[in-house]
């Protein structure tokens, strides 16, 4: 048994789900949970279980205490100012606060990347309708990474919003955000990174990376559904959602929002359980350290390569691993076999991927996969053991389907 499989088995058995004989690979979708996630959040219903920032009793006390140092956890994870991280519902709904927040107007513009995910994409096409502002799109290189130079040639004085994937949740490709961030910032753009497949991979330090937003969603961490994380550079922008507790007063005309706090933008009462599971599943994630992960995350991911490129009838999308940066996750079709057929006969083996088009549809239609692909994504518990069973039920579905 090699070291990545002993490492993985190890810590399988934090995870109660996880038993014998599933192989969980769909780990860009959600992640499993491990005991200390699920204890925090436990506890918090058992003994902590109040309101934030209105009560006077001990109880409140303790939860809003709860609270802000989770904040803080969150803040430390990826090398922001605690003040500027704000709690959401998940990537999804940071996404569509910013959009619903930033002022655009007609002849403006939003450069996106194929390598979206829809909720990278739809907030926008949604606030260009409102405003009249236009969409406009970067191209790919032949091996489906970024054209850089045409994003470049593409930035300019009226583009006014640059949303982009740090991490591809289709083709698992880092976006060389170094060399992007900077040729926007010359233009005055506001660049809004969508990290919900980065976190649980990579280092990541927003002020290194000198974005204005950053979201991710807690359920791709190892932390419960339900709870997400916008970084905001700024606290100047307008907020999207009104009601309690982001106000410094009401009176019966009108309502003064509270200025250069991220209370501002988190109207009405959170998701306590959730923060609370949340900082549990980084506090975890420190324990195994984030070097360990990307290591054997990418020795899967080059292992699982190399099996099925010696099948002439799958096909593998994106560069080889090692050709450029590459997360946890590998897309691939089969010649014959309908993405849906093998992630059926897969499931009967007890292995977990994606079928579809994993909410990527104009990537999918770039590359006329209208029937989708298979999506294996990898998490700090995969071992060898799980290669080897997907790579076994890959040969018998090509048997099955001749």
């Amino acid at each position: 048994m090699n070291a990545d499989m002993r490492r993985g088995m190890h810590i399988k058995d934090d995870f109660p789900l996880l038993k014998k004989g599933l192989h969980y690979l769909d780990n860009a979708a959600t992640t499993q949970k491990p005991r200390a996630v699920i204890e925090a959040v436990k506890r918090f219903y058992e003994t902590e279980n109040a309101t934030v920032h209105r009560g006077l009793y001990p109880l409140s006390v303790k939860a809003t205490e709860r609270f802000e140092r989770a904040r803080g956890v969150v803040a430390e994870f990826i090398g922001a100012p605690t003040e500027n991280v704000i709690f959401t519902s998940g990537t999804t709904d940071s996404i569509n606060l910013v959009a619903q927040a930033l002022p655009l107007k007609k002849g403006d513009e939003i450069l996106l990347t194929p390598h979206e995910h829809h909720a990278n994409i739809v907030p926008w096409q949604e606030l260009a309708k409102r405003t009249g502002a236009k969409v406009v799109w970067c191209d790919l290189n032949e091996n489906l990474t970024l054209d850089v130079d045409d994003l470049q040639r593409k930035l300019s004085k009226k583009t006014k919003v640059l949303a982009i994937s740090h991490v591809s949740n289709v083709l698992g490709i880092v976006n060389p955000l170094d060399r992007i961030i900077p040729h926007a910032r010359e233009h005055g753009t506001f660049v809004l990174v969508d990290g919900a497949q980065a976190v649980q991979h990579l280092d990541v330090n927003v002020r290194k990376l000198d974005c204005d937003a950053y979201a991710f969603s807690g359920h791709k961490l190892y932390g419960p559904t339900g709870i997400g994380v916008l970084y905001l550079k700024s606290l100047t922008l307008a907020p999207a959602r009104t009601g309690g507790d982001m106000i410094d007063d009401v009176t019966e005309q009108e309502a003064r929002f509270a200025e250069g706090a991220p209370r501002r933008f988190e109207a009405g009462t959170p998701n306590l359980a959730g923060i609370a599971g949340l900082a549990a599943a980084i506090n975890y994630l420190r324990g195994v350290r984030m070097g360990n992960i990307h290591a054997n995350e990418e020795n899967l991911l080059r292992q699982t390569w190399d099996a099925l490129k010696q099948f002439p009838r799958v096909r593998l999308l994106g560069p080889a691993p090692g050709q450029v940066m590459r997360a946890g996750i590998l897309t691939f079709t089969i010649d014959r076999v309908p993405p849906h057929d093998l992630a059926e006969l897969l499931a009967r083996r007890g292995v977990c991927i994606r079928a579809g088009k994993h909410c990527a549809h104009p990537l999918h239609h770039r590359l006329g996969l209208h029937e989708g692909t298979n999506r294996v994504s990898f998490g700090i518990y995969n071992d060898g053991e799980d290669v080897e069973q997907l790579v076994e039920g890959v040969i018998q579905a090509m048997d099955v389907f001749r």
